[in-house]
């Protein structure tokens, strides 16, 4: 097992960087707390009184918020009026020591309040400047609000299920973590490029363009018949390939089927006794609903499911080497012998909330972040102690001005 971060005296990779943090809720937030976890100061601005929205998300510990203080650990607070022209100047001095800044507002509000890439980099030439968009800067859908269900729709995953329905409700938040994800990416290339040269630059990651790259697989049919071909037999049957499923069963759960392989269906085959089941087959096969065969695999397949419990099922397939997994609940997931296996979920203490659950960055355990150095901010927690230090960093300047007179 990789040794925990805790006991490394090793520097972590952003140490020494200053983030400052413009953006709310979700994208933006998770890419400026993986920064923090990196070792980077990230310095929160937040709107007076409101803060930012994802407080207000429920469910709630004690009182602060779960969805936020998932996406806001090792980062400090400050709030500011940017619509004050004082409250707007300290923003402006925290974004001149700035390596970078991460934001995520409407389009056309950060050069109304003249912090956007083109007023900051006169004053501080390489930052690193990542707009955190829906649609992008550009294009027929640019002013329309980037929710993640929007994206996710224009995108064409939504529809990727049986057709013929109406798609189903996401119950993951695929383009908000694919463009917090390319975000993040951003950034570290930026600064990287920046160690050789010298210079900033801004970033224009978008939601949507980051949801479409990472679904490249799962548009293979459509890219096919973009260019004249039938795209068929689609590369994924979703839901028709009767050995790549999900199934119930006997105690009401359910279990997740990856037999795609065909030395994989073999040996299981074997097992439960049904040599009878395995045919020739090619590469080409294994991700097809199998013919004519789909309707006996199915019923194979889902009679030994039923015949179980779900988790006797799963350990006498994964001691035999078979991939039947459990299909958890949330609270099953976070407690499940896996997660605790790998060590994932920790308990911290909060200064109010008392203990409470963090999923550790999984760079964690390469020695290369620290999720566990700071809880997620009250808001404006850290005011004075920013402002204090802003005001000894002017000293210095002024000072060093004054030697150069």
């Amino acid at each position: 097992m990789a040794p925990a971060r805790e006991t490394s005296a090793e520097p972590l990779p952003l140490e020494g960087a200053k983030v400052v943090d413009l953006s709310r809720l979700l994208p933006g937030p998770w890419c400026s707390q993986t920064l923090g976890d990196l070792g980077a100061d990230v310095i929160k601005i937040e709107q007076p009184e409101i803060g930012d929205y994802s407080r207000f998300n429920p469910p709630f510990y004690r009182e602060g918020g779960v969805y936020f203080n998932s996406v806001n650990r090792n980062k400090r607070s400050i709030a500011l009026d940017l619509k004050r022209d004082e409250d707007r100047q300290i923003a402006i001095d925290l974004m001149r020591e700035a390596d970078i800044v991460v934001e995520s507002y409407r389009l056309g509000v950060t050069e109304k309040l003249g912090i956007d890439y083109a007023s900051l980099s006169k004053i501080n030439p390489g930052v690193i400047y990542c707009s955190v968009t829906g649609f992008g800067s550009d294009g027929p859908f640019a002013q329309v609000p980037g929710h993640d269900l929007s994206i996710q729709g224009a995108a064409g995953i939504l529809d990727l299920g049986p057709k013929g329905e109406t798609p189903a409700m996401p119950g993951f938040q695929a383009a908000d973590y694919a463009g917090a994800t390319q975000a993040t990416i951003a950034v570290l290339a930026a600064y990287i490029q920046r160690l050789r040269t010298g210079r900033g630059r801004h970033l224009d990651v978008a939601l949507y363009d980051s949801l479409l790259n990472l679904s490249n697989i799962a548009l293979t049919g459509a890219k096919a018949r973009m260019v004249g071909f039938s795209g068929k037999p689609e590369l994924e049957v979703w839901g028709t390939n009767p050995r790549y499923a999900i199934y119930p069963t006997r105690d009401g759960r359910a279990v997740t089927v990856c037999l795609l392989e065909t030395r994989t269906w073999e040996r299981f085959c074997h097992v439960i006794g049904r040599p009878d089941l395995i045919y020739e087959e090619s590469l080409a096969d294994r991700h097809t609903s199998h013919g004519d065969r789909a309707v006996v695999f199915r019923e194979v397949i889902g009679g030994l499911c039923l015949a179980e419990d779900r988790d006797a099922l799963v350990a006498r397939m994964v001691a035999a080497d078979i991939p039947i997994c459990p299909v958890y609940s949330p609270d099953e997931a976070l407690v499940s012998r896996e997660a605790k296996g790998r060590d994932v979920v920790r308990l911290a203490d909060h200064p109010v909330d008392g203990p409470i659950p963090y999923i550790r960055d999984p760079l964690n355990r390469a020695g290369l972040a620290d999720p566990h150095r700071r809880m997620a901010p009250g808001l404006g927690e850290h005011g004075d102690e920013i402002r204090a230090e802003l005001g000894r960093a002017r000293q210095t300047t002024a000072g060093s001005r004054g030697a150069r007179a």
